[in-house]
């Protein structure tokens, strides 16, 4: 004969396994707006029937169930989402970035405007011819000279902001680095924990969790592959074991290990020369990563950087790097490279043609209209500036064609006339037309990188959405399972209160006979 007590001990694994479930969607409940929390669920399965398997075992119509138990607590999440949307994070990182650098370039030039590059420059033409048309003048000649100090000083202006700004970039880089740094030994550290946990039968889905949220935040600065460990002894099968952290480069070459187990490497971009935005002659060269136990050491070129993923691409596109043949690329140097360019073409060309004229004394100038403020003796757009001489004395401007002809103003419109000439070293653009084409450029990259962003944004919003409808917490959907389980552990307490009542008239009723 089966044990009376039999029922109460299934009853009791119904009453604690539904109990379990009550405190593991009160747990989802408390953090439905948890960032990175995944809702949980807890497994349950039916405990082994009765009788089991043995010589001695008695001969039953059937095999009695003993009752359920809670096998195991898993989060839901699905791994194929995670890597979507960690690609999503690397494109999004890298085009946010981008937009943010350009667009602060943009804020710099702010073309078109009546105060930026190109209305000094018409400004200057203007000026020149009013001082053609009247050359005896000294006002107008004043004038004249005071815009072509206003153009310098636009070019002064463009060149230190953009420095600034690429000096910030440059700061930048350096704190994403140290992001990065912070990012891989905590996912080690976590790591390192669950490593503790597992191998007891225990699952740390809350260790998951956080440990994940980092992992999407080191994939918006560069893109990483992940791979699971187990972490063996009594783990259970749902448990999802340490991370090993790799990065591959983009050339095909021998992958390297930033975190593996509860170890993490360290990075850092051009070594001990690190870049923080002091120097912006240290342009990006490479990443060195400095591994830790069994992490890997290593170098990161830039061809090796899988392009339009992470942040930290797109800050060194945007600050500078060196190419394969030395060379100083990057969208801030090339565009600084530019406007020097533009700046020393301006002045060599006007310097030129300034000294075949004569000035209001009647002699033909001597004088370079334009100059430097340092003693480099190379124009750009960072150090142009116009001859002191010229502004202590405005008669020193050369616009007349000939000598002691006061009323001539003939070369000062031939100086105004180089706006309408093609410049060989120009790539035969005019100097108004060469600017427009910085600008133009400059347009179409912003505007791309803005409609990339919002691209990005829109596809990781949607695999975010997806993400959250397997994962995040629905209250309504855990209300219905509260009232479920509830009533599940209100069923199985009725259980065992029939059974003790079963056994209060077995025991005080039974073998009482002629009493």
């Amino acid at each position: 004969m089966r044990s009376t007590f039999m029922g109460l001990e299934t009853s009791r694994k119904g009453l604690f396994t539904q109990q379990s479930a009550l405190y593991t969607t009160g747990h989802n409940i408390s953090n439905a707006n948890t960032l990175g929390f995944s809702r949980q669920r807890v497994n349950m399965q039916a405990t082994p029937g009765f009788p089991t398997a043995g010589l001695n075992t008695p001969t039953y119509p059937g095999h009695l169930g003993t009752g359920v138990e809670a096998g195991s607590i898993q989060r839901i999440r699905d791994e194929f989402v995670d890597r979507q949307y960690r690609q999503e994070t690397n494109k999004l990182g890298y085009w946010e970035s981008r937009s943010n650098a350009i667009s602060q370039m943009e804020d710099i030039m702010d073309e078109p405007s009546q105060y930026g590059l190109n209305a000094a420059l018409e400004q200057l033409w203007k000026g020149l011819q009013d001082v053609s048309a009247t050359p005896e003048n000294a006002a107008s000649r004043k004038v004249a000279i005071e815009r072509a100090n206003h153009l310098a000083e636009s070019f002064n202006y463009m060149d230190t902001q953009l420095k600034t700004i690429q000096g910030n970039l440059g700061n930048e880089i350096n704190v994403s680095t140290n992001r990065i740094n912070s990012l891989l030994k905590q996912i080690a550290a976590i790591n390192k924990q669950v490593q503790e946990v597992e191998p007891n039968g225990h699952v740390p889905n809350d260790l998951y969790d956080a440990r994940d949220v980092l992992i999407d935040e080191l994939n918006s600065y560069i893109p990483v592959s992940v791979e699971r460990v187990p972490t063996g002894g009594l783990a259970s099968s749902v448990a999802e074991g340490s991370v090993t952290i790799i990065f591959k480069p983009y050339d095909g070459a021998t992958p390297i290990k930033l975190v593996n187990g509860r170890d993490a490497a360290s990075v850092s971009v051009n070594g001990n020369a690190q870049i923080d935005g002091n120097d912006l002659t240290n342009v990006f060269n490479n990443i060195q990563v400095t591994g830790s136990g069994t992490t890997d050491n290593g170098t990161i070129t830039y061809n090796q950087l899988e392009p339009g993923k992470g942040k930290l691409l797109s800050l060194i596109n945007s600050y500078g790097y060196q190419d394969g043949a030395g060379n100083v690329k990057g969208y801030y140097p090339e565009t600084m490279a530019s406007l020097d360019k533009l700046a020393a073409e301006f002045a060599n060309v006007f310097n030129a043609m300034h000294k075949q004229g004569f000035d209001f004394t009647g002699v033909q100038s001597t004088l370079d209209f334009f100059e430097t403020t340092d003693n480099s003796g190379k124009i750009t757009a960072g150090n142009i500036k116009v001859n002191n001489e010229l502004l202590k004395d405005s008669s020193k401007l050369a616009a007349s064609t000939g000598a002691n002809e006061e009323g001539n103003g003939k070369w000062a419109l031939e100086l105004s006339n180089i706006q309408s000439k093609v410049q060989a070293n120009l790539d035969g653009a005019t100097f108004n037309s060469f600017y427009q084409g910085i600008i133009g450029k400059l347009g179409v990259d912003g505007e791309e990188a803005a409609r990339l962003n919002a691209t990005s944004e829109t596809l990781l919003v949607t695999i975010g959405n997806n993400r959250s409808s397997i994962s995040s917490v629905s209250l309504d959907e855990e209300m219905t399972n509260m009232i479920t389980f509830q009533q599940a552990y209100n069923a199985n307490a009725r259980m065992i209160t029939v059974i003790d009542e079963t056994l209060d008239k077995i025991i005080n009723g039974m073998g009482r006979a002629g009493i």
